[in-house]
């Protein structure tokens, strides 16, 4: 009997060949947006170690929306052709291929964290970064210029504009990152989020723009194709973002068309006490799930198969994404499949390795 963890998972016309993701991580390897051989690597070793979806890292639909200048970006057409071939080399491993479409609001115009996490100069390439109000993220970074109304709907419309573009570099989903302290969950958290007008205040106006967003992207990105939108469930803060909020906001983007809720937390303000443990998150996930009929992935120090496994076993997520795990085992599905009995996806070019008397296949079949 196939183990739960490697059971398929279809969304839309999109088959997952198992429950196993790897998560957006940003690399801070890119010069203007574009992807290069870091991500063709990175990515391509993710997929040969037998992840059903792999997620390409947070990527900025307008210059201004990174984190950094090194972050990836597909603001601009010229982007599509790398990230074509990305897509086609993780469809070769029989991996489905995913990206995030990001804007990084009032935490934008830093330097990559190898270059120390500090404030980028106007000689070195700097800008003001948008968010809802003008309110620092900390001293350590810029005061955002709050964003106007035309200002909004370039957000909105360069959110559709990306999810044309990654359509035409052949993903088969895409996810909307609303979550970490970026700009759509600045528009969500009161802590971060001090308008009067139509976008600030009440729950409805505060949802408003990540729900403009998930429809403009819906209706931009083909029908035949996922839908994922990422949420921190909490902002781990009084007066911030709540879980009974996010379980609203979960019925509403699927009422708008979204496939799955990707369930994180955290990363609104720097100074929330955050409960880290293993499966920390997985209670949003599972609650989100529960009440919305929405499907949900989890993620957060999930790092064992059989704590894996039971996550889908107990009907807690759809599925589970790894991130640092997936740094130091590209190739945990695989180990994974060994430790729960199941046919490992090895390469056939490394079938010479696999382990005597286990059960194994092809990459793809």
């Amino acid at each position: 009997m196939t183990q739960p963890l490697f059971a398929p998972f279809r969304l839309r016309s999109v088959t997952f060949p198992n429950r196993i993701g790897v998560s957006p991580m940003c690399q801070y390897s890119s010069q203007d947006g574009f992807a290069n051989d870091w991500h063709l690597v990175h990515l391509g070793s993710r997929a040969q170690g037998g992840a059903g979806l792999v997620m390409m890292e947070a990527s900025a639909v307008l210059a201004e929306g990174r984190i950094s200048n090194g972050d990836l970006g597909i603001y601009k057409d010229e982007h599509v052709p790398k990230l074509k071939q990305i897509v086609s080399f993780l469809h070769t491993q029989g991996a489905k291929a995913g990206i995030q479409l990001a804007h990084a609001g009032r935490k934008g115009s830093m330097s990559v964290p190898f270059d120390g996490e500090r404030l980028l100069k106007s000689d070195e390439g700097g800008w003001t970064p948008l968010a809802p109000s003008p309110v620092a993220f900390s001293a350590d970074y810029a005061v955002p210029q709050a964003l106007d109304e035309a200002g909004i709907q370039a957000v909105v419309s360069a959110f559709a504009q990306a999810a044309r573009r990654a359509e035409a570099a052949g993903f088969d989903f895409v996810e909307i990152h609303g979550a970490h302290g970026y700009l759509l969950h600045e528009f969500l958290s009161p802590l971060a989020n001090r308008r009067t007008d139509n976008y600030g205040g009440s729950f409805e106006n505060r949802t408003r723009l990540i729900l403009e967003v998930a429809q403009a992207v819906r209706g931009a990105w083909p029908d035949r194709l996922p839908l994922f939108v990422r949420i921190s469930a909490t902002d781990w803060m009084e007066g911030g973002w709540t879980v009974d909020e996010s379980v609203e906001l979960a019925r509403m983007l699927g009422n708008a068309g979204v496939d799955l809720v990707d369930c994180s937390s955290g990363g609104q303000v720097p100074n929330a006490k955050i409960p880290v443990g293993p499966g920390f998150q997985v209670p949003f996930a599972a609650r989100i799930r529960k009440e919305t009929g929405v499907p949900t992935a989890a993620v957060g120090m999930i790092t064992d198969p059989s704590q894996a496994n039971a996550i889908v076993a107990n009907g807690e997520a759809d599925m589970v994404l790894l991130a640092r795990e997936m740094l130091r085992d590209p190739y945990w599905p695989v180990h994974a499949a060994a430790a729960l009995g199941e046919p490992a996806s090895w390469p056939a070019q490394y079938l010479r390795a696999a382990p005597r008397g286990s059960q194994t296949r092809k990459a793809g079949e």
